[in-house]
């Protein structure tokens, strides 16, 4: 008999590279660092993310644009 094409543990395990290091580790739940490959490159990774290290640049907004803390134009009476 062949051996059955359902079962997971005979399926290919899935190869990712380490989003930090760029090392090859499995992607799967034997790994529970994925999709790091280790807890020190999840730590790093959090780490630069609670430090602010990862940003999206945005033009600065324009005068009025809902921020209260930009000063308004008064009227003149």
């Amino acid at each position: 008999m062949s051996p059955a094409t359902n079962d997971p543990a005979a399926a290919p395990r899935r190869r990712v590279r380490c989003p930090a290091c760029a090392a090859e580790t499995a992607y799967d739940p034997g790994n529970p660092w994925r999709p790091f490959c280790s807890r020190r490159c999840r730590e790093l990774d959090f780490g630069a993310w609670a430090s602010e290290r990862y940003r999206v640049a945005a033009p600065d907004p324009e005068p009025g644009d809902g921020d209260p803390a930009a000063p308004t134009a008064s009227r003149g009476a």
